[in-house]
């Protein structure tokens, strides 16, 4: 997973846009309002790559404290040399084993995490723990599509038009084979908002866009949590 990620970090951000025909912004800062982040909070986002997710946490709220979290060293690289990025701190993170005290965080945000780790439950119990009480945790992923007219048109797009259009960008055509199956292959939405609440998150919710393919998710860690 790091070696796909690190061949991929210097095109990452031009596929994203061309992937999603520049969706991708716009799908970010709604992670970032939903967040709720108070003027000064401290934000964590995990699984940073470039830091797409930190920088439209500093437009929306300037005076944030971010942290920008990843387990590929080539992908914040990438993203230190990006505008904006000297306004918020870089940590090298395994979202399995944050090194993070508990309830540190006011708001936890990731964008195309979750369906990457190893341990999905281990994955949002960490989250659950650094969070303060209170505060939200929200993710943008691909989700598993659900069946309907356009399903001929999005199997072509996600198999054949992105693989090409990574190849003919990165070279690295396992990459940009690798999303889609990770993305037919992950749990429905319906399914990771159960998993959410199971791990202790409360008002869970999401939000399914893009003819059901991507799928943002949001929850609260409760008040009376002890850790």
């Amino acid at each position: 997973m790091r070696g796909i990620f690190g061949r991929i970090a210097p095109r990452y951000d031009l596929m994203n846009r061309l992937m999603t025909f520049g969706q991708d912004v716009r799908w970010r800062r709604e992670v970032i309002r939903r967040a709720k982040l108070a003027p000064g909070g401290c934000l964590l986002d995990l699984g940073a790559g470039t830091g797409d997710l930190a920088r439209e946490t500093l437009r929306q709220v300037p005076t944030a404290r971010v942290t920008a979290a990843d387990f590929t060293l080539e992908m914040m690289r990438v993203g230190r040399k990006r505008p904006g990025a000297a306004g918020f701190s870089w940590a090298a993170a395994d979202a399995l084993h944050l090194p993070f005290t508990g309830a540190c965080y006011d708001a936890l945000v990731s964008g195309y995490l979750l369906r990457n780790v190893a341990d999905l439950d281990r994955a949002l119990s960490e989250q659950l723990r650094v969070l303060k009480p209170g505060g939200w945790m929200v993710t943008l992923d691909t989700t598993r599509p659900v069946r309907n007219l356009l399903s001929p048109l999005i199997h072509i797009h996600m198999h054949f038009v992105i693989p090409l259009l990574g190849t003919l960008l990165t070279g690295q055509r396992d990459a940009y084979t690798y999303l889609p199956d990770t993305s037919e292959n992950f749990l429905s939405a319906e399914a990771l908002a159960d998993r959410m609440t199971r791990a202790g998150f409360e008002n869970v919710g999401f939000h399914r866009f893009n003819f059901g393919t991507m799928a943002i998710h949001w929850g609260r860690k409760p008040l009376a949590v002890s850790h």
